[in-house]
């Protein structure tokens, strides 16, 4: 089945390029000129994954990521300005999956995208729903739950969660997380991974479970005992 993908950006260059990289590797394409057009595409149709440019006129991309996030978890991948860090690091404590710097490479787009999505579905498997204190999660249904609180995730935050609670007594380092997680083949920054192991600890507190991630200093992560407040 196809994958349905909405790449918004005001550089119609840009679109154009995107647009026939993702329909040569088969995936089907919408596009958004501006923030509003995006914001209304992305709700009307439910791509798959939507490629958002920060930059853009009538509604930016980081007010289109918040709007969203209101309704919906669908993955986000962001197109960034060169050396705009601080841009990037919002985008990702916002809900944002990924990121990409211009000017890019259009094969590695088509990478991310392929790889965020591949994480998004989970792959056939009997039914596991991993267990922690009062902390469950059933990754086929991408569902969290602390006691009989639903705590939404973006498919980003359940990869990391759902890979800790596979090993709930190592501690893992973050190089090795990254690799688990993010992929070989992809280069992310540490900035990324503390972006979504921060705002996966947030969302587990406020649910009511301050414990549920502990790092070990010089060490790296690993789950904590998830004990109700």
């Amino acid at each position: 089945m196809s994958q349905h993908i909405l790449i918004a950006d005001d550089d119609a260059g840009i679109r154009d390029i995107l647009r026939m990289s993702l329909e040569q590797a088969g995936m089907t394409v919408a596009v958004a000129a501006d923030g509003q057009e995006a914001l209304e595409k992305a709700l009307s149709l439910s791509p798959d994954l939507l490629v958002l440019d920060i930059g853009m006129p009538e509604m930016d991309g980081l007010t289109v990521c918040r709007e969203l996030r209101k309704t919906s978890q669908m993955p986000i991948l962001f197109l960034t300005a060169q050396g705009d860090e601080i841009d990037r690091i919002v985008g990702l404590e916002m809900g944002g999956d990924d990121y990409v710097p211009k000017p890019f490479s259009p094969r590695e787009v088509v990478a991310r995208i392929r790889a965020i999505l591949k994480r998004a579905v989970p792959e056939s498997a009997p039914a596991v729903v991993l267990r922690r204190g009062v902390l469950s999660v059933d990754p086929g249904r991408h569902a969290c739950r602390i006691g009989d609180v639903a705590v939404v995730l973006t498919s980003r935050e359940m990869d990391l969660l759902v890979h800790l609670m596979r090993r709930p007594d190592n501690v893992m380092s973050r190089p090795a997380i990254v690799d688990a997680v993010y992929g070989t083949n992809i280069h992310v920054s540490d900035r990324t991974m503390d972006s979504h192991l921060r705002n996966l600890r947030s969302k587990l507190t406020a649910s009511g479970c301050t414990d549920a991630i502990e790092t070990v200093h010089g060490v790296g992560i690993r789950m904590g005992p998830c004990r109700a407040v």
